[in-house]
């Protein structure tokens, strides 16, 4: 049995904390239930990430719940998950609100039954004024769109003369992603085991540190969310330079 880990230091801490919560399918069929069964296990996981990130001090957590390639699975399984969706926000709003976590949602949630567009709006107009940890929930999320959503709307604001083309930077051209305003992920978790990226935060994660976990979504508790940020933290980041 592994040993406990101990709380990370502080100073240490990533600011943004990115997650890629794989393997809920594969925990239902080890357990010979149904992938429904998988889904709401990790539903619960959700709940514990938010409330330890919050207690940790961490500044953003960017969960990737519901990719644009999701909509190939069966047609049930995607409808039970909007129905679980809706069920965690009812459920929990109110505690992260309690927290002063700030809800937001990145991706095209207009493409969302309108029930789950209600509840989502809901949630991001009452934490709206928070100040504290803020939860970007990836729905109906891809990078490869996102990053092409950033590019039309640059080539617009150069059209209309607010910028020139010789003014887009790598800064400048992140103002115009959904995550906007927030700093790059310091570490990216992927559990389950699979080391591929999926589409999920292309430009934004290309100095992030990498965690992957054989460790299926369902089981990451809050041991393994330690033993992720003390791994982090033996990082030497250097960003392309030398370690001073």
């Amino acid at each position: 049995m592994a040993k406990n880990v101990a709380a990370p230091r502080p100073e240490a801490l990533p600011r943004h904390v990115a997650v890629i919560m794989d393997g809920n399918g594969r925990w239902a069929k080890k357990r010979l239930l149904p992938r429904s069964a998988g889904h709401t296990a990790g539903m619960y996981k959700v709940k514990t990430i938010i409330r330890q990130s919050s207690d940790l001090g961490i500044r953003y957590l960017t969960l990737y719940a519901f990719s644009t390639e999701n909509w190939k699975r069966p047609k049930a399984e995607v409808g039970f998950l909007m129905k679980l969706l809706i069920e965690f926000l009812n459920q929990e709003l109110e505690e992260m609100h309690a927290r002063n976590v700030i809800f937001r949602t990145i991706g095209d949630v207009t493409a969302l039954p309108q029930p789950v567009q209600d509840v989502l709006a809901g949630a991001v107009e009452k934490t709206r004024n928070n100040t504290g940890l803020t939860v970007n929930i990836a729905l109906n999320y891809g990078s490869r769109a996102e990053i092409a959503e950033a590019a039309r709307r640059a080539a617009q604001d150069v059209k209309a003369g607010k910028i020139t083309p010789e003014e887009i930077s790598e800064e400048l051209f992140s103002g115009y992603l959904e995550t906007s305003g927030q700093p790059d992920p310091d570490l990216l978790i992927r559990t389950s085991g699979e080391e591929r990226l999926s589409n999920f935060l292309l430009f934004q994660l290309a100095y992030a540190e990498f965690y992957f976990t054989p460790v299926l979504w369902p089981d990451f508790d809050e041991q393994e969310y330690l033993r992720a940020l003390e791994a982090y933290q033996g990082r030497g980041r250097r960003y392309g330079g030398l370690e001073s």
